[in-house]
């Protein structure tokens, strides 16, 4: 039996603890805030449903085989809390968040070769705790290495496709990309239909564009279309989808803007790349939340 631990139950993080929990050789730990019953997955083939273990005390939590964090960003202080209780001598970690600064954050817990980073593409809305909406199986992606080949294999019995790639960096910023682009999705409070309004689509580019520079400088390989292909993806997105950042706007919680936006603005600065529309869009999302 291995022993999964998952950290922060929103959207992505119930849809794949959902799906892990379906596999009995493996043991589901959910650590959430607060309590609720089980979950509830409208996935793409039809509803899935697991009640795994759900735990709201990092006191009560022992070690275990892996830990997936799930939180935002933003949520690393908390997350840490539990890992003080679920890492044991053989623990690793996958870290299935936004942005492109997943091991920085974690290695005062664990050294870099049992952290794995994980680039995840899992269209899904969480409608109520414990209830989500997944609107494509999606994919995730990690390194080419023996714990990347070991996660592939911890997601062999879901429809999610789990694979690995010699080029993480680069996967890694191709997701910012797209991440970076519905920040205008937030600022306008509309969803991804919007991006057939051609002067919303340019402003998209426009982010895309500071984003591919810096990712650049940074050593990602990005190709020259890829504004036009962030674009062209919302464009064939369900109309009515919300992005992470969008539904939090209009949650009233707080918002990934550093890990989306703001991380181009400070690499660029460190690089002397001008990023002036992620900086602008930065302070505009940051003013009418505050």
């Amino acid at each position: 039996m291995i022993r999964i631990a998952l950290i922060g139950p929103g959207a992505v993080g119930g849809t794949v603890a959902a799906w892990l929990a379906q596999n009995p050789a493996l043991a589901v730990t959910v650590c959430a805030r607060t309590a609720f019953s089980g979950l509830v997955i409208e996935a793409p083939g039809g509803p899935i449903q697991a009640d795994p273990a759900i735990l709201t005390d990092p006191a009560l939590a022992t070690p275990v085989d892996w830990v997936l964090i799930a939180t935002k960003t933003y949520d690393t202080a908390p997350a840490k809390a539990w890992l003080d209780a679920l890492i044991g001598p053989g623990t690793r970690l996958a870290v299935l968040r936004n942005g492109v600064e997943h091991l920085e954050p974690f290695l005062d817990r664990l050294p870099a070769d049992r952290i794995v980073p994980a680039v995840v593409d899992i269209p899904a809305e969480r409608r109520a705790p414990g209830r989500i909406l997944q609107r494509r199986a999606g994919s995730i992606r990690v390194p080419d290495s023996a714990a990347g080949r070991d996660v592939v294999a911890l997601f062999a019995h879901t429809p999610i496709a789990v694979s690995t790639t010699p080029d993480f960096k680069t996967e890694a910023w191709k997701k910012l990309a797209l991440n970076c682009a519905g920040a205008v999705n937030a600022l306008i409070l509309k969803p991804a239909g919007v991006a057939h309004d051609d002067g919303v689509a340019e402003v998209m580019r426009a982010l895309v564009r500071e984003c591919v520079a810096v990712g650049r400088a940074e050593g990602a390989d990005l190709s020259d279309d890829l504004a036009d292909a962030v674009v062209a993806g919302y464009r064939a997105a369900d109309p009515d989808g919300v992005n992470s950042l969008h539904a939090d706007r209009l949650a009233g919680r707080p918002m990934e803007l550093d890990a989306r936006n703001g991380v181009i603005a400070r690499l660029g600065a460190e690089h002397g790349l001008a990023t002036p529309v992620n900086a602008m869009i930065v302070a505009l999302l940051a003013a009418a939340t505050t």
